[in-house]
């Protein structure tokens, strides 16, 4: 399991972000950290996530609430867009 995890140590200085915005996000909830031994982990699986979540906070200025709305409005589409899809094929069935 160790390799599959990076610390927010280790993170944050690769990536140049502050340690407190990674916190930020998980007290939100928009990812999850691993503690193990008084050290913070960021799964690997998610990694994509932090770095976009990243890139809405420091490169196109939204702050924290904004990338929470932001995330909730994305899961509704994907999940509309999944129901859009069940129902084309339903109606496919009876054409």
């Amino acid at each position: 399991m160790k390799n599959d995890l990076i610390t927010i140590e280790e993170y944050s200085s690769h990536y140049k972000v502050d340690l407190s915005f990674i916190e930020e996000l998980e007290n939100l909830g928009l990812i999850r950290i691993i503690q193990k031994e008084q050290k913070k982990y960021i799964p690997f699986d998610i990694l994509s996530e932090v770095e976009s979540y990243a890139r809405m906070f420091y490169e196109m200025d939204i702050n924290i609430a904004g990338i929470d709305a932001i995330q909730n409005l994305l899961i509704r589409i994907r999940k509309l867009q999944g129901e859009m899809t069940e129902l084309k094929n339903r109606l496919r069935f009876y054409e």
